[in-house]
């Protein structure tokens, strides 16, 4: 069965089907289909489906034309029928794994997604978890799921982990070039893991487990966490003595050695670095242990929002007036530059707490014309363009996400106030708060 599957997806004839079409499975779904391979995509939005149907894109980083010419040459097929799981050899799980209101790990849409598939599992199939996860989910939650239908795991179908890496926006790299770590349960997992994803990525790192796979996923982001949580504390106490934390950063990065620079900014965003390190705390707690370096990084980065927020009060109460009433413009609020995706971003907490202290908000990001519906809170609002009239209209402008395309020179020129949280001006200026 092992080699038999290996021999398909060697020679391109292997259906690779993957569950859930978002920011990692279209990225992914484009990598194997220029890769040679048809692509089944399962997604239970059906408006999604029915924009891909039509050769269109609904994430701006990712290019309708590929879509396009995806669909017209047969080698796309986008489905909300779970049923036609069995025609895939190869079936890949991209949904996403948030936080549930206790903080605790939400892993429904992976269950449900395992749990929709199975009637249709077949043997000579490979399922593998990109989701990022806890330790010891592939194999205290998929593996006895999937062995219930009666197949043997490592004999008659194969199971891995392999953590997404997408960054969206970033142009350096892509789904081919970043390196993809791939653990299996079994040796013969991991043997067909390897050869599924050396086919798409120029080099994949296998590990000896997917436990060991879980964790490298998570120490990847709690690094980053802990980092950005460190600069975020240096840059109020930076504040507090009058010293310029991004200069003092870029001073400490001219060391070759030893030190990597990150930044500060107004919170923390995206779909993993807010989110993935509680997956790992929530863990250690069933075997007694406390990861305080995590849980402090994480009690910082979710304070930014509060203390720009008193910022902007302080910023006003300077110029003589009160935040209540106060008209705001919050520039972008895609979690970071660039991008569309405005997963946990810092900048919706920011207007909601703007706004619940009584001050008028609005936005601008070309990004995002229009606020979407999404599960934290609702604005009725579309971007405001910046324009001459608009800029001057504002009591305040504050720079929450740093979109290459703003003009930040006439945003300088016309604004009566500015609150920078992105370092985007770095001479002094009477009409800019750096927070």
């Amino acid at each position: 069965m092992k080699q038999q599957l290996i021999s398909r997806l060697e020679n391109r004839t292997a259906v690779v089907g993957i569950i859930g079409l978002g920011y990692v499975g279209l990225p992914l779904m484009l990598g194997f289909i220029e890769a040679g391979y048809k692509v089944l995509g399962f997604d239970t939005d059906k408006n999604k489906i029915i924009k891909l149907a039509a050769g269109k894109s609904y994430i701006k980083h990712i290019p309708t034309e590929q879509i396009a010419i995806a669909v017209k040459t047969g080698m796309f097929d986008g489905t909300d029928d779970f049923s036609r799981a069995g025609e895939a050899d190869a079936l890949i799980i991209c949904v996403p794994t948030p936080l549930n209101g206790h903080r605790e790990p939400d892993l429904s849409f992976v269950i449900t997604s395992v749990e929709t598939i199975l009637p249709h599992i077949r043997p000579g199939q490979v399922i593998s978890l990109e989701s990022t996860t806890y330790p010891g989910t592939t194999d205290e939650e998929l593996l006895p799921r999937l062995e219930s239908s009666g197949l043997k795991v490592g004999k008659d179908i194969f199971l891995l982990f392999s953590p997404e890496r997408e960054d969206p926006g970033n142009e350096r790299y892509s789904t081919r070039t970043i390196p993809k770590v791939c653990g299996g349960v079994t040796s013969a997992c991991l043997e067909v893991g390897k050869v599924l994803y050396g086919a798409v990525i120029d080099r994949v790192i296998p590990v000896s487990c997917t436990k060991t796979a879980e964790m490298t996923k998570l120490l990847e982001n709690i690094h980053r966490a802990v980092n950005i949580g460190l600069v975020n504390e240096l840059k109020m106490v930076c504040d507090t003595m009058g010293i310029d934390i991004r200069e003092v950063i870029d001073a400490a990065a001219t060391k070759p050695f030893g030190f990597t620079p990150y930044y500060p900014g107004p919170g923390l965003g995206g779909h993993c670095i807010p989110i993935d390190p509680f997956y790992l705390t929530w863990k250690a707690r069933e075997y007694g242990l406390n990861t305080r370096f995590i849980e402090l990084a994480g009690e910082v980065n979710t304070a930014m929002p509060e203390w720009v927020a008193g910022k902007i009060v302080n910023a006003l109460n300077d110029r003589g007036q009160a935040l209540k009433g106060a008209r705001i413009l919050v520039l972008g609020i895609a979690y970071k530059k660039n991008v569309d995706d405005m997963r946990e971003s810092p900048s919706v907490v920011l207007m909601e707490k703007l706004l619940s202290r009584g001050a008028v908000v609005h936005y601008s990001d070309p990004h995002v014309p229009v606020f979407p519906k999404i599960r934290r809170c609702y604005f009725d609002l579309t971007s405001v363009e910046l324009t001459v009239e608009n800029l001057k209209s504002y009591d305040c402008v504050l720079i929450a996400t740093n979109h290459d395309a703003f003009d930040y020179d006439a945003i300088h020129t016309h604004a009566s106030l500015i609150v920078d949280t992105r370092g985007v001006y770095q001479f002094k200026s009477a009409k800019v708060i750096r927070a």
